[in-house]
């Protein structure tokens, strides 16, 4: 009886032996679990850059306002006839 206490007492530690140190432990799980969190947060980044490129697409295809704002952001262009204005803020010109 006495041998197979011993058995049992080892068996246990020897679970107990994988469950903290061996392949697969709760350090590996939780470095994982760690991971997953960084990944997930990324993927949130990521879809919501995706949803804002999505919306602009469709602004794009829908209309020529977008276009005509792009046009006028981005490249500077203005309509025949139309007289460009730049105003400077007052901060700019001190420095």
């Amino acid at each position: 009886m006495r041998s197979f206490k011993i058995l049992l007492i080892l068996i246990v530690l020897l679970l107990q032996y994988q469950l903290w140190f061996g392949k697969n432990s709760l350090n590996d799980y939780f470095a994982l679990r760690e991971e997953v969190t960084k990944h997930d947060l990324a993927n949130q980044e990521l879809a919501q850059r995706n949803s804002v490129l999505v919306a602009e697409i469709a602004d794009l295809r829908s209309g020529l306002d977008a276009v005509e704002e792009h046009a006028r952001n981005e490249l500077g262009m203005i309509k025949q006839g139309e007289t460009f204005y730049r105003i400077i803020p007052s901060s700019e010109i001190e420095q």
